[in-house]
């Protein structure tokens, strides 16, 4: 049976107002709703980074969401997306917050 959708691992780094407004944690509540893994860290040069992985729509969903929303005081200016490819298996067993 190939109606499972394939997997996918995409790295995000989100620039813009994005630390100190609650990013990490509105970020790993969107993707727990949503239903993807992975991770989301603050960088030393105020950035938001990390990486998401799961089924191809729900990969997409979470890319809009760090596109576009984000944390409700947060401000994106722009939202960069690298190594995305196809997984066979989920390297996560959920969404966490790294310091």
């Amino acid at each position: 049976m190939s109606t499972a959708q394939s997997l996918k691992s995409v790295d995000y780094e989100v620039f813009g107002r994005v630390q100190g407004v609650c990013f990490r944690m509105y970020t790993e509540d969107e993707a727990r709703k949503i239903g993807v893994v992975g991770w989301v860290k603050n960088t030393s040069k105020g950035t938001v980074t990390g990486q998401v992985q799961g089924p191809e729509d729900k990969v997409n969903s979470m890319k809009s969401w760090l596109s576009k929303v984000g944390s409700p005081s947060s401000r994106i200016d722009r939202t960069n997306f690298s190594n995305e490819k196809t997984i066979s298996k989920l390297e996560y067993s959920n969404f966490s917050i790294r310091y």
